[in-house]
């Protein structure tokens, strides 16, 4: 089956593809930001989490959506204030926060034997079953979303290169920090529905790191995670298909197969410049 007949052959492929691409255009640029600053353990937290936000979300009778991005937002304020402290280290409190919310989701759960859950959807995602509202959710809070991201993205980069330097030259520090958290929780709660609470991180550092070798500028490199994100949605989904495998996780196979072709390219360049 080819790409052309893939995206002819019914409504709900359309909107699938159409749902992955909207996640990979939103998940690109901020995936940047999160191989740069190696916050990818934090990703991790905020997909956990995101059980307990969909868990809060169906008890209290709103859109699983909207429980996942409050519970991310939590997450975000938690990890800021506990970061004021210098006992313990960041990686260790996101250790903490990871497995406490994973739990405490997982908790919740159990108490819910009355209440239609589709666990195994929420944990990897059913892109072949987006609806045009699931589309309009993605669109439109990705735009959103990509215009907060643009606002703050000289200020996140000067952050990312030299906190210091920033401080000195007005970027302040905990704004923007606090913006890019709350950037990252709302982009999880969207991208759930297409590949899951515990494939999202993947969607978020896999398609940067294969930009990474390649790219000149920051903005080179978000656009290229873009179109290796996306490239990794229509593979993804054309394997599904064709193998009757799982869509979500065919999309994450994809993407870490174009990082392995990004890896061997760069080996081989490297090699043909005698670089080590």
């Amino acid at each position: 089956m080819t790409v052309i007949d893939l995206l002819s052959f019914d409504s709900f492929v359309v909107r699938a593809v159409a749902a992955g691409l909207g996640v990979a255009l939103i998940a690109g640029p901020l995936g940047c930001f999160v191989v740069w600053r190696r916050m990818a353990y934090f990703g991790d937290t905020l997909s956990h989490a995101a059980l307990t936000g969909v868990a809060l979300g169906i008890l209290l009778g709103v859109d699983p959506t909207v429980g996942i991005a409050g519970i991310g937002l939590v997450m975000g304020l938690l990890l800021l204030g506990l970061q004021q402290q210098r006992r313990i280290s960041t990686d260790t409190l996101l250790g903490i926060l990871s497995h406490t919310a994973l739990s405490v989701g997982l908790i919740v759960v159990s108490f819910m034997d009355t209440v239609r859950f589709d666990l195994m959807g929420y944990l990897f995602g059913d892109i072949l079953a987006v609806t045009t509202l699931d589309l309009a959710w993605i669109y439109g809070g990705g735009a959103v979303l990509l215009a907060a991201l643009a606002a703050i993205w000289r200020p996140l980069i000067a952050l990312t290169v030299d906190q210091d330097t920033a401080m000195v030259e007005g970027a302040g520090r905990l704004p923007v920090r606090l913006t890019f958290m709350i950037l990252m929780a709302l982009t999880v709660a969207i991208a759930m529905k297409v590949v899951g609470i515990l494939l999202v991180t993947a969607l978020l550092i896999i398609p940067p790191a294969a930009a990474r070798r390649f790219a000149t500028s920051p903005e080179g490199m978000a656009a290229a995670t873009v179109l290796i994100g996306g490239t990794a949605v229509i593979s993804g989904i054309s394997a599904s298909f064709i193998w009757d495998t799982p869509s979500g996780p065919s999309i994450v196979a994809a993407a870490a197969l174009l990082f392995a072709l990004s890896l061997a390219a760069g080996l081989v360049t490297d090699a043909a410049h005698g670089r080590k």
